[in-house]
């Protein structure tokens, strides 16, 4: 299910998705106006300006942006005017500052212009009436500056989707304790933290909790009223300490604990309490790209996004891969433009612990379970 639809300030609404179509109620610009710092002008009257032969014009007043002009430009004349300020009746077209000369109330242009030269039109941006933004669209700085012209200082959004993160081992310390013989630091609750944001959603940091069933159901029945999703690390696989498909089969129903993909092979899938529950596998490239693979889309799909998948691209395969039939692979690469298309070369090691795979990439190379 989509998260319901909130209201939020456009101050606020970065990162969320709309919940409607927005309209224009009016053009964008509303009026035509200067594009520069200048002089508005008859383009007829200038016609045959030069450095050497200018044309001599009146100036009327000068008009600054947010006031409207009084005068109508007639031959002969011009009026002042600054980037933004609406376009005086009579002119049509606008000479730039530095194509002028300034003699006390008089001007000389030394170049020509033409009819509509430095105009912004009304409605050259947005037409009246016209949907600028699409329900289901992220609301990014371009958007909330098109809103805010638009003159909508509220949106209908759905809310952000809360994200409990809990990673699972008797093994694991936090980041600023000392290593101890057989420890090792949790980094997969932080990346995974970084994925959910990234993703627009909410990360609430639950673990990380021991290898004890009764311990971890605890932690997510205590705060399954307070989150959306649940993401775990760990606990999956075929061995004696798969605790979160335990937990699973207490107090919720488990879907699936098997994908054909490597890394993440040993993920679990369930719901518990009305919420889903991604088992992801306890190897830290298995985390990232596992979370890419399902967790990522399906939180946007929650939260209203229409556009739930990153991009994809064909590219030439630069570095050899071996590899077996049967699965999926997921090489983490980098890609770039090159000679005409895209090409990709392997980070390194693609062990699904060499986190650093994933730091030294851009993308995931797809390799069909097909090719061998």
């Amino acid at each position: 299910d989509t998260t319901e639809v909130i209201t939020r300030n456009i101050l606020e609404a970065w990162g969320h998705t709309l919940a409607e179509d927005i309209t224009a109620p009016h053009p964008v610009p509303p009026f035509d106006n200067s594009a520069m710092d200048g002089y508005a002008v008859r383009a007829a009257d200038v016609a045959g300006a030069t450095p050497g032969g200018p044309a001599r014009l009146r100036v009327l007043e000068d008009l600054p942006a947010g006031y409207v002009s009084g005068r109508e430009v007639g031959p002969g004349e011009a009026v002042r005017i600054m980037t933004g300020a609406p376009l005086p009746p009579g002119a049509d077209a606008v000479v730039p500052v530095e194509n002028t000369q300034a003699e006390g109330w008089e001007v000389l242009v030394l170049e020509p212009v033409s009819s509509g030269e430095n105009v912004r039109r009304a409605g050259e941006d947005v037409r009246e009436g016209e949907t600028v933004l699409r329900r289901g669209t992220r609301i990014g700085p371009a958007e909330m500056g098109m809103l805010a012209s638009l003159g909508r200082a509220e949106v209908p959004c759905h809310r952000k989707a809360i994200v409990g993160i809990i990673s699972t081992g008797d093994e694991l310390l936090e980041p600023g304790e000392e290593l101890r013989p057989g420890k090792i630091r949790d980094s997969n609750s932080f990346s995974l933290f970084g994925l959910v944001l990234e993703a627009d959603a909410v990360p609430l940091r639950l673990g990380p909790v021991r290898d004890d069933p009764d311990l971890l159901e605890r932690v997510i029945l205590e705060n399954v009223e307070k989150v959306d999703a649940f993401v775990t690390s760990g606990g999956v696989s075929v061995g004696d300490y798969d605790v979160v498909k335990e937990v699973l089969q207490r107090v919720g129903e488990m879907e699936f604990w098997k994908v054909a993909m490597r890394p993440g092979k040993p993920q679990a899938f369930g719901m518990v309490g009305g919420r889903p529950l991604f088992g992801l596998p306890g190897n830290p490239v298995s985390v990232m790209v596992s979370f890419e693979m399902f967790v990522r889309p399906a939180l946007l799909k929650m939260m209203g996004r229409r556009e739930i998948f990153r991009p994809t691209v064909t590219a030439v395969l630069d570095t050899p891969v071996g590899r077996k039939k049967g699965r999926t692979e997921l090489i983490r690469v980098i890609a770039e433009w090159r000679e005409g298309r895209y090409h990709a070369r392997v980070t390194g090691p693609q062990g699904s612990g060499i986190l650093k795979s994933m730091v030294l990439g851009n993308a995931l190379a797809v390799l069909p379970e097909e090719v061998g």
